[in-house]
């Protein structure tokens, strides 16, 4: 990933917690990893914990970043959510799944939250 792809995947993470905590989430953990992979926020948000998915995009000329998590994808964010639920002792609590576009736009940006963005089998 080239150093420039980073930096507007750090500047979209940082912007989506500032948008999160402004919501009333409380940041438990940024770019949880596992051998599943990695989950960018994880949150409480009232009585669940949610695995958050950060999407930042400058300009829309690749479609919205909604449009990026795919059906793999998802499989992959629910492997890794189980994998911190369980090395927690939070495998009795609600959770959800939340989605978190961010354009990046010169003079200002966008940020959309897509709450309960999906469910997993």
């Amino acid at each position: 990933m080239s150093h420039a792809r980073q930096l507007t995947g750090k500047s979209g993470e940082d912007l989506a917690c500032a948008e999160l905590v402004r919501l009333g989430y409380e940041i438990i953990a940024r770019r949880y990893r596992c051998r599943s992979g990695e989950i960018d926020i994880v949150a409480r948000h009232r009585h669940a914990v949610v695995f958050v998915e950060v999407k930042a995009r400058r300009g829309r000329e690749f479609g919205g970043g909604a449009a990026a998590i795919t059906p793999l994808k998802r499989r992959r964010m629910a492997a890794v959510a189980l994998d911190f639920l369980a090395r927690q002792g939070l495998t009795e609590c609600a959770c959800r799944f939340d989605v978190v576009v961010v354009a990046l736009e010169p003079g200002g940006g966008e940020i959309t939250v897509y709450q309960h963005a999906f469910d997993v089998d």
